[in-house]
This record gives structure tokens, sequence and C-alpha cells, in this order.
């Protein structure tokens, strides 16, 4: 048995981690309120955009676009795959990264001309590590999602889309699912009319519609927006993902630290009942051999 010195170190410097891991939960639970108050805020704006392009096909002939239409003839063996991974930059949160890479690595196999693009350190170090070649990395872009840093995403890819390079892209990231962190694939291009066909026929049967200078050129204007915006709830998501998963694992952590501290502290009780047994078995047995003496 450890002595009461050793034991109450240990105690001290649980105790510390407690408050380390506390202090943690408290700053993710801040974060993730925080990511999801700005893209609530955001959401309007790009339930609009939407509604643009619903509008757009539902009172135009069906005409065609890049943005829906790009490689749609290729065979699928010949067609470029392109796929954003969205990871972690930091640890500290259970097994989000590993469970976000290990689907991402699933999807990926199921086509030879696949792109990588990863968004997060953990990403990046994973498929380096596999011998896969990331062909964009985006670096410090999930620690704190704006509207900016998805901008720079959306764009870059786009442009690769529009100009050849891609010609299906995929975006692989966590959401939460009933308090559970789990990995979704969602297609960013080419887009997909049945996304934007949800409305009222009703309602809408009636309208007259004009677009200036010409529908194509509306789709040209929101296309990208739309992209964007794509980007940004993904990367929003996935932020409060990997702090919800962080939340989890620090409150496991506080849990199994209590626990030891309760174990340790009956160990130190102990200790202390044995020291103080042995102090009065020495006074009791001084006192024998004193009175022994004086006899």
């Amino acid at each position: 048995m450890a002595n009461m010195n050793e034991i109450k170190d240990r105690i001290s410097g649980i105790k510390d981690i407690m408050k380390i891991t506390n202090a943690m939960y408290l700053i993710s639970s801040s974060k993730l309120k925080k990511a999801r108050a700005n893209w609530e805020a955001m959401q309007p704006y790009f339930d609009n955009i939407q509604a643009t392009v619903h509008h757009v096909l539902e009172h135009t002939e069906e005409f065609s676009h890049p943005y829906f239409d790009n490689g749609k003839d290729k065979p699928d063996d010949q067609k470029k795959y392109g796929y954003i991974v969205v990871s972690g930059d930091k640890g500290m949160c259970g097994s989000y990264n590993h469970n976000i890479v290990k689907f991402a690595q699933a999807e990926i196999a199921k086509h030879e001309n696949a792109a990588i693009f990863a968004v997060g350190t953990a990403g990046r170090i994973h498929f380096e590590r596999i011998g896969a070649n990331v062909d964009v990395e985006f670096l410090y872009t999930v620690q704190d999602p704006t509207f900016e840093k998805a901008k720079m995403i959306a764009d870059t890819i786009t442009e690769h889309y529009l100009k050849g390079r891609l010609d299906e892209v995929y975006i692989i990231y966590t959401r939460i699912e009933r308090g559970a962190e789990v990995p979704k694939i969602v297609k960013m291009f080419p887009l997909e009319r049945h996304r934007f066909e949800e409305g009222d026929p009703a309602k809408e049967r009636y309208m007259t519609t004009r677009f200036e200078p010409s529908p194509h050129a509306v789709i040209d204007t929101v296309g990208p927006i739309v992209a964007r915006g794509l980007i940004y709830g993904v990367l929003t998501a996935a932020y409060c993902a990997e702090h919800n998963a962080r939340m989890s694992a620090m409150d496991a952590s506080t849990t199994s630290a209590r626990d030891m501290i309760t174990q340790l502290s009956l160990e130190y009780n102990r200790a202390r009942q044995a020291a103080i047994t042995q102090e009065i078995s020495e006074i009791v047995g001084g006192a024998k051999s004193l009175s022994q003496k004086k006899a």
C-alpha cells in the first residue's frame, strides 16, 4: 500500500486534471452555442437563395447549366470524384476524428479517380500516413467556422468543378443526431434539381416570374452562393459535433477522475488508520516497557 504522502499527491494531481477537463467542457459548451446561433442567424438568407433556385426551375423550361449538368454524360469509370473531408484540428474529443476518417476512407475507396480536399489537420495526417494524396488542404477552417472561410473553400471547389477537373463532388462530415455524432456524406456538385423542387404548387401556380437577363444568368449568380451556404452549414454542423464529442469526452474524464479520487480517498483513510493504529501500538508497547522497568 502506498504511503499517505504519495496518495495525497495523486489526489492533488487528479484534482488539477479535473479543473482542466471541467474548463474544456465549459469552453466547448460555449463554442457550440455560439456556432449554432451564428448559423441560425444566417439560415434565412440561404433559405431565400434556395427558394430563388426553386423559382427559376419552377417557372422556366428545362435548360442545361454547368452547375446541374457537368459530367452527366461521362461513364462512371471515367469520372473524377472530389471528396471534401471535414475533420478536427485538435484531439481530446473521443472517437470523433477516428470515425470520420474511417468513414471517409471507405467512401473514397469506391472510386479510383478520387481527389481529396482535407478540411482539418486530423484528416490530412491520416491520409498522408496511409499514402493517399491530399490534393488541397484548407488550414484553420474548422476551428471557428465563418462565411468567409466557407466562401474560400466553396469557390476553390467550384473552380475545379467548372474547369472540368472534377465531375462529382461530395462532402464528408459529422453532424449531431439524437445526441450522437454521426458521419454523413452529401453531394455538392452537380446540383440536383430535386433538391429545389419543394414548394407549394397551389400557391405558385398563378405566379408570373421574369428573370433578367436570363434564367441561366440567375443560376450563374446564385449557384456559387448555394455552394457557399452548403459548405458553411457543413462546417458549422461538424464544428458543433466536434465540440459535442469533446464535451462528452471531458464529462467522462471528469466522472472517471471523481471515481479515482473516491477510491484514493478510501486508500488514504486506510493508510491513515493503519498509521494511527501503529502509533497507538507503539505508545502502548512503550508504556508497558516503562511499567515493567519500574516494577
